[in-house]
């Protein structure tokens, strides 16, 4: 039998083994994994290296709208370069509804920006801020017909937030066609009240971001919407979850036998509020929504992990240039002075993500690398609807693969990254792990320095219903 590409002796790990084998790939799947394959148009020696799935990264912030006079650094041709240099063969980025404006044709208009231009795979998620009759009744679900199987509510940011009684219908409508809908938890009323009181008292540095969204905005808005998925009984994913507390609601609801799903992110694991307090502008560069917290939280977070409170990791990338008058500084620019309500949530990360999990998880001991493969690939598969086609390694999967050497040390330098952004919140941060080489669907797109692929080469990916991946229940 011969093969297009055999990848040689390597170690393979997935979510649930590590072994020894290579790996036969033909027409862009896995058709054989065994020793000693023979007979290939192309052979990759992986001798010493990890041969792990690619990364689902579903959880990025693409090509979006301006937050005001702040642009996107991102498009999907620097961030699917970006993300493909980090590990990552998929990722499901946001489609973004405007007020006023048909979900399906805002799917339109993302489609046309995606067309043509993405290094790797991706579907869409859909940001659901006008929930119209029309909407929930006929577009909602013609649009999970039609592979478009998870959608994100806001209970925060006054042009795309929807209130307590349409998250409900929302929430009815998953529960039918059986969708999953992701849950940004954090409450408006209050955000926007301690902001104004902060503005009158002169306390407007950016370090008071972090005191304007405080743990119990959080931790108020997580509990309501694990009661409201509680009422419509569905299952709902909390993303980005930043604090302790709000861990702990979501700890208790799963305790309790719901159906509750969260993710965390790298800035909560490896960022803290302390860095909101630099000179002048600096501490803009952290600031994403919710923000991250104090050092202490940290090891809370990383605690739920172990205990498998969190189902995935992902970056919630979401690129503004600090520079500019189109970036984080822009009000400086006008002659304004540092203040935390002018300053665009959201941090890059999409390309090292995987880096600084598996420093942190593998690399220092905190976790196997079994796990590693769950929470930063396959979990997110199953809940997202890309199972088994990605997500892991085994016949009739996409040959989708990061090599990955276990003893690169790297210095984290954003002159070294590939987004359209112009600065990392982890500059200077060293990890023992790197992927090497990014395989999608048997073609090498990135090889140890060198982009290889070439935008269009990524597919657009219908998904399936959610699958509810497997894992223990959380710890008490």
């Amino acid at each position: 039998m011969s093969y297009d590409l055999i990848v040689k002796n390597g170690t393979i790990a997935t979510a649930s083994d590590t072994y020894r084998a290579d790996i036969g790939v033909r027409g862009g799947k896995v058709v054989a994994i065994a020793e000693n394959l023979e007979d290939a148009r192309e052979t990759i020696d992986a001798t010493g290296l990890f041969v792990l799935p690619g990364g689902v990264e579903a959880h990025c912030h693409i090509n979006e709208p301006p937050i005001g006079k702040v642009e996107s650094a991102d498009t999907f041709e620097t961030g699917s370069r970006s993300a493909a240099c980090g590990g990552n063969t998929t990722f499901v980025p946001f489609a973004n509804q405007a007020r006023g404006q048909s979900l399906l044709e805002a799917i339109e208009i993302y489609h046309a920006l995606a067309n043509g231009n993405s290094y790797i795979d991706y579907g869409f998620h859909l940001i659901v801020s006008d929930a119209t009759p029309d909407v929930i009744n006929r577009e909602l679900p013609q649009a999970i017909k039609d592979g478009f199987t998870s959608f994100k509510v806001f209970m925060c940011y006054s042009d795309v937030m929807i209130d307590d009684r349409q998250i409900l219908d929302v929430l009815q409508v998953a529960r039918e066609q059986g969708a999953l809908v992701m849950v940004h938890a954090e409450n408006d009323h209050c955000i926007s009240w301690l902001g104004n009181r902060l503005t009158e008292l002169g306390e407007t540095e950016p370090k008071n971001y972090a005191r304007a969204h405080g743990h119990v905005v959080e931790r108020e808005a997580t509990h309501r919407a694990i009661s409201l998925s509680e009422i419509v009984d569905t299952p709902i994913l909390i993303v980005h979850v930043s604090s302790a507390e709000a861990m702990e609601q979501v700890r208790w609801a799963q305790s309790k036998g719901l159906n509750i799903h969260a993710e965390t992110c790298p800035q909560y694991l490896f960022l803290k509020e302390e860095d909101f307090d630099r000179p002048g502008w600096e501490g803009a560069k952290f600031i994403c929504s919710p923000p991250p917290r104090e050092e202490s939280n940290q090891g809370k977070l990383w605690q739920a992990l172990k205990n498998n409170v969190f189902d995935v990791v992902h970056s919630d990338h979401c690129p503004y240039s600090y520079e500019g008058p189109a970036g984080k500084k822009y009000h400086e620019h006008e002659g304004g002075h540092p203040h935390f309500c002018h300053v665009a949530p959201g941090v890059p990360g999409i390309e090292v993500r995987l880096p600084l999990m598996f420093n942190e998880m593998v690399s220092n001991g905190r976790m196997d690398i079994n796990k590693f493969v769950a929470l930063t690939s396959t979990n997110a598969a199953k809940l997202y609807g890309l199972y088994p086609q990605k997500g892991t390694i085994a016949i009739g999967s996409d040959a989708d693969f990061a090599l990955w050497d276990p003893a690169r040390e790297v210095e984290i330098r954003h002159e070294n990254l590939h987004d359209g952004c112009d600065y990392s919140p982890y500059e200077g941060t060293r990890v023992r792990g790197w992927p090497v080489r990014t395989v999608l669907r048997g073609r090498t797109i990135w090889n140890d320095g060198e982009i290889t692929g070439s935008p269009g080469e990524g597919n657009f990916l219908p998904r399936k219903l959610y699958q509810t991946p497997l894992k223990t229940k959380a710890a008490e």
